[in-house]
């Protein structure tokens, strides 16, 4: 019941605005202005009990309470460390972060990126903070986490051995936003161990909300020059770089001035023409702001000369400001990889950019109810959650030439980093598209997805954060079902949907109506077959009836002679409800017929048992909704996810009494009554 209350209460905060770019959640419910103020009118530094100076805030395992590397850790205050202690020294740049003993290059090189875009970094990293004006040890920064923007408080004490930050720190050895910057991520993520390890484009993505695509140029799809341009017109964040052998080569400067193992920017791509025959240009900047190209189409160079006057005219190309032209088929051959971070419309404030729209959604992969595995389960893939696009409209300008509809899909797992401390590893998750033919706003039945092919998926399964592809697909509705490769596999996600054309998007809910279709059948005493008549008489005795004790005896005798059937014999829990629900004297014993009557059902149930749990319910008469399902899975099944066999009858039983019961008062089905009476 508390899942379904915070689910709503969630959903109902996003209606409201609560986690967009302009209104971030208080995450562990701080606010920055009111601490700030109480510590002001205390006159204390603020200490922050939620991320304490202490060992569990360093790690769980090399960065633990007695691992060497922590040996001699003292936390101060950039006040303890220098004289004049400043949050952000003559601007943000690349050359104030310095890594230090903590395997999160990937942050840092998002960081670094993250500073070429000063509009976004002022929202990450708010500037009005200082170590003079109002200081009172804490400072605050705005993070994307799974879906929504939060602001993360925390105070300035740093780790440091020997009076030297001991992880990132800035090349002036005075200037401490990336320091800080790096542990309010650390807070976020449990530790700061749990930042080892990662890939940038995961900075990317936490620093801007965006969906985050990445193409090894060695391998690139014959329209990513038109991809470019359209990432570009559409505001996104784009970055190259030129990969390393070893780490001597990291910064290594090329002949013709390219530095490897380096973070560049693309700004632009444009098309020229020499000679009247098209050349395909783009535009690459080095935060450096100076080392730049030397080859074809650098600054100056003599294939300028051969260009339109007019499209000269156009191109800013011989400034010495670290930006430079290339092109593209150098381009291709020079550099490695290619990083595009597409923004979500609130990011964006500059009206000269077009929009991507947008659609986010929460869902989880619950054992037993909604974690159903990837198609090659057929038994339990269509319990997986559903979720309907609905396309409309073509692109303006395809990339390719080519007619349809362009969208991201990205599906991310949460909280794979606090995880790790407990030896838990992320998912193997991916996604398949569906095309619907037919009815719409329907929950898709094995009828559809055992026997369509699907038009399109994600690259491939992988345990990575985030998977996420690029698709054209043309105008129509398409189902996307998000999984785990393997089901039984609980989680929880993000599914994003970024489209060129403005489209719809909604979850699909299975059927919301509680219903039976199941009932129990009559059976005369001529109807007994003379075997169970022979063990009913030899355990009835004289009176021909039998106690709870007895059934008890009835049934293991029945099931011991099937092969089947997981189970270890009845409960006298089950054998209650049984008698109970067979039992419209009060008498609590039964007779023949009545136990002819429950052997027939076992019969029937240990045929539905021997289904896979997804369809258990259904296949036994009973359509529950999802919330149902899940606190039955929660109340019968066992450590590893599965219902034994006197658990299935049981919480069969149990459900035909509550439905015979609700049903006698002739009431309305409600789920919430019906999760609280089988918890």
């Amino acid at each position: 019941m508390s899942y379904i209350t915070k689910a709503l209460s969630r959903k109902q905060d996003r209606e409201d605005g609560l986690g967009n770019n302009d209104n971030a959640v208080l995450f562990n419910a701080q606010d920055f202005q009111k601490l700030r103020r109480e510590c002001l009118d205390r006159r204390t530094l603020f200490c922050d009990p939620t991320f304490p100076a202490t060992w569990t805030s360093l790690g769980y395992n090399q960065l633990g309470r007695y691992s060497s590397k922590t040996m001699g850790l003292e936390w101060k205050r950039p006040t303890e460390l220098c004289s004049n202690p400043q949050f952000i020294l003559d601007g943000a740049t690349r050359t104030d972060i310095r890594q230090g003993e903590l395997g999160d290059c990937w942050l840092l090189a998002a960081i670094a990126s993250l500073t070429m875009d000063k509009e976004i970094l002022a929202r990450v990293v708010p500037p009005e903070q200082s170590f003079t004006e109002s200081y009172a040890g804490i400072f605050h920064f705005q993070l994307w986490q799974y879906g929504e923007w939060v602001d993360v408080v925390i105070d300035d004490r740093l780790p440091t051995r020997n009076g030297e930050l001991l992880f990132v720190h800035s090349a002036e050895g005075n200037e401490f936003w990336s320091a800080l910057l790096e542990k309010a991520y650390a807070m976020v993520n449990s530790s700061y161990e749990a930042l080892s390890g990662g890939t940038t484009t995961e900075g990317f993505e936490d620093f801007t909300g965006g969906i985050a695509e990445s193409y090894e140029l060695s391998d690139a799809p014959p329209t990513l020059f038109n991809i470019i341009r359209k990432a570009l017109s559409l505001g996104s964040l784009l970055g190259c770089s030129i990969d390393i052998t070893s780490s001597a080569e990291t910064e290594a400067v090329t002949r013709q001035k390219l530095v490897k193992g380096h973070a560049y920017s693309v700004t632009g791509a444009e098309v020229v023409h020499m000679y009247g025959s098209p050349v395909q240009l783009v535009r690459i900047r080095n935060p450096w702001g100076q080392v730049e190209w030397t080859g074809a189409w650098s600054d100056n160079s003599k294939e300028w000369d051969r260009v339109l006057p007019e499209e000269k005219s156009k191109l800013d190309y011989s400034a010495e400001d670290g930006e430079f032209w290339m092109a593209y088929s150098e381009f291709l051959q020079q550099y490695s990889k290619l990083e595009i971070c597409n923004l979500t419309p609130d990011t964006l404030s500059s009206d000269s950019v077009g929009r991507w729209s947008f659609h986010q959604f929460e869902g989880t992969w619950r054992v037993g109810c909604t974690a159903g595995g990837c198609r090659n389960n057929p038994a339990t893939f269509c319990s997986n959650p559903q979720f309907v696009i609905k396309l409309e409209d073509v692109d303006d300008d395809p990339h390719d030439g080519v007619d349809g509809c362009s969208f991201l899909v990205g599906l991310m797992q949460k909280d794979g980093r606090k995880e790790r401390q407990f030896g838990r590893d992320l998912n193997t998750i991916g996604f398949a598209i569906y095309k619907i033919k037919g009815l719409t706003n329907v929950h898709l039945g094995p009828n559809v997805l055992l026997r369509e092919k699907s038009v399109a998926m994600s690259n491939t399964f992988i345990n990575t954060r985030e998977v996420c592809s690029r698709f054209k697909l043309p105008p129509g509705e398409y189902v996307i079902i998000p999984s785990t490769f393997e089901p039984h596999c609980k989680g929880s996600f993000i599914l994003r949907v970024f489209t060129e054309k403005q489209a719809t998007a909604r979850y699909i809910p299975r059927p919301s109506k509680i219903s039976i279709n199941w009932q129990s059948e009559n059976i005369s005493k001529l109807d007994v077959d003379p075997h169970f008549q022979h063990l009913f008489k030899q355990l009835a005795g004289n009176d021909s009836e039998i106690s709870a004790i007895e059934l008890q005896k009835i049934l293991d005798k029945v099931v011991s002679q099937r092969t089947d059937l997981k189970t270890d014999g009845f409960s006298m829990e089950t054998c209650r409800h049984i008698i109970s629900l067979l039992d419209v004297s009060f008498t609590c014993r039964k007779k023949l017929e009545h136990a002819a009557t429950c052997r027939n059902m076992l019969e029937h149930f240990g045929t539905c048992w021997n289904i896979p749990q997804s369809l258990i319910t259904l296949l036994s008469g009973f359509q529950l909704n999802t919330p149902v399902l899940q606190v039955i899975v929660s109340r019968y099944a066992d450590q590893q996810s599965a219902i034994d066999f006197d658990c299935f009858v049981g919480c069969l039983i149990r459900l035909e009494m509550l439905f015979r019961e609700w049903n006698s008062i002739k009431l309305t089905w409600d789920k919430a009554w019906l999760c609280l009476a089988l918890s």
